[in-house]
């Protein structure tokens, strides 16, 4: 099997290829890009691979733009460090992703579903799903929230909030200044109208931004325990399902 790897990091891209071979010695990499241009002309000077591995974010623009300037036809499997937004899409459209960083056991089902689900009738419909990505990623994403405070219209920026969390059937953020802030919006809700890229559900009980803790404690049960900035609630745990996705989200 002949695969190309598109990836703009080089140490990502030789880690891609040891687990490769580690997978199968036998498949072969035909190649490395680094950016979109690379990767058109790439494609328009050799043979299409097997199947290719793609970062989303490339040196000089998104991965995606590779299929508006070139045909592929061949399946591809993302590799990515973005958040369950674009994850999301990658699983209802049925083509694989692995979230970094790439582990063997991931790496091999993901191939493994390769195998299995390949048919070359469905290259085309990769379009459709490459649309509905792009027009995930340009999600407007909520800047400020507008809140009432007595008679008075105060609007918080996404960038002064600590936290988001439910209490007593009612959600509030918690702001820098440690204020609390009843809003409109439940959990649910908020995971769709702010950057996941700044906000992470830990649980059903909150979300919170990156600069929002004093420390994370290992756990029972292979869980986290995060222990927020102005707050005394001790049960602020990670549940054990969500532990690998919390740490990729602190990695990025």
């Amino acid at each position: 099997m002949n695969v190309l790897i598109i990836e703009d990091e080089r140490l990502a891209a030789e880690r891609l290829e040891s687990l490769i071979k580690q997978y199968d010695a036998d498949i072969n990499v035909v190649g490395f890009c680094d950016s979109v241009s690379a990767s058109v002309k790439w494609f328009n000077s050799n043979p299409a691979p097997d199947l290719a591995f793609l970062d989303i974010q490339l040196a000089d623009g998104l991965s995606f733009e590779i299929f508006e300037q070139t045909i592929v036809d061949c399946p591809v499997i993302f590799t990515t460090a973005f958040d369950e937004y674009a994850i999301k899409a990658f699983k209802v459209n049925s083509i694989d992703y692995l979230l970094k960083p790439i582990d063997l056991e991931e790496l091999s089902a993901a191939i493994e579903k390769f195998k299995k689900t390949q048919r070359p009738e469905a290259v085309p419909q990769q379009h459709q799903v490459f649309d509905k990505v792009l027009q995930m990623l340009s999600h407007n994403y909520k800047k400020r929230f507008v809140i009432k405070v007595g008679e008075h219209i105060r609007s918080i920026p996404v960038e002064n909030i600590l936290y988001f969390y439910s209490y007593e059937k009612a959600t509030f953020l918690h702001t820098s200044d440690n204020r609390n802030y009843v809003i409109d919006y439940p959990l649910e809700q908020l995971e769709d109208l702010v950057d996941p890229g700044l906000f992470f559900r830990v649980n059903r009980k909150y979300m919170i931004a990156m600069n929002s803790f004093d420390d994370i404690i290992s756990y029972s049960n292979s869980r986290l325990k995060v222990e927020l900035l102005h707050s005394d609630d001790q049960d602020v745990i990670v549940a054990r399902e969500k532990v690998k996705e919390f740490k990729n989200w602190l990695d990025r």
